[in-house]
């Protein structure tokens, strides 16, 4: 699955859209959920948090491991995917629409999120 040219990418395997009204939405790339295997639980942080880009905010649980969630923005955490906590498999099989994470209320513009291009580079592919 190639990575969507719109998105911007943490080196932590993040994607983050471009804010609509100061918001954006995170989820996890595929590289990432390939990498994690059949994720069976989400733990996502709680509506209302304050999060700084960089900081662990959640879980995420497969078959093969329990992998750290990052903030790739500082911001407000302004909604949760339900779905996703109620089917975490949509993470694996809609990483980029449907297995979307959270969403955030920017504080500022994010910094040094990388480019769908820059992205495949780091992950070798």
């Amino acid at each position: 699955m190639s990575n969507p040219q719109h998105l911007t990418y943490s080196k932590e395997h993040e994607w983050l859209t471009a804010a609509e009204g100061g918001v954006a939405t995170v989820g996890i790339t595929a590289f990432a959920a390939d990498a994690l295997g059949d994720v069976v639980y989400v733990q996502l942080p709680e509506v209302g948090a304050q999060i700084a880009a960089g900081d662990t905010c959640g879980e995420l649980e497969s078959t093969k491991s329990v992998s750290d969630l990052y903030t790739p923005a500082a911001g407000e955490v302004v909604e949760v995917n339900q779905a996703v906590i109620d089917d975490p498999a949509l993470v694996n099989s809609a990483p980029f629409t449907d297995g979307w994470l959270f969403k955030i209320r920017l504080d500022g513009e994010p910094e040094g999120l990388l480019s769908a291009d820059e992205y495949t580079a780091h992950t070798g592919g």
